[in-house]
């Protein structure tokens, strides 16, 4: 599998959950927040293994794997941080 292959598989997991977040941060009311953002993620997850099985590659499938949910989780939890503290301040 090249390299970029692999990094495409992960980075476009990681935009969608990008998307979502924003998506959600301008289309949801303060009480539904923290559920999308579970959905989302979720989504992401599902996306992940998509992504992951359609290299058809079984070496680095873990370490793919894990860097994408990783990143996933990471955007969507920051993204929730923010919303948090911007929910909290008014």
């Amino acid at each position: 599998l090249p390299r970029w292959a692999a990094v495409l598989s992960i980075v476009s997991v990681w935009v969608v959950a990008l998307v979502l977040g924003i998506l959600i941060a301008v289309l949801t009311r303060p009480a539904g927040i923290a559920s999308w953002l579970s959905l989302a993620l979720a989504v992401c997850a599902l996306l992940a293994f998509v992504a992951q099985l359609s290299t058809q590659q079984k070496d680095g499938f873990i370490g793919r794997l894990a860097a994408t949910l990783t990143g996933s989780f990471v955007i969507l939890g920051v993204i929730g941080a923010v919303l948090a503290l911007t929910v909290a301040a008014r």
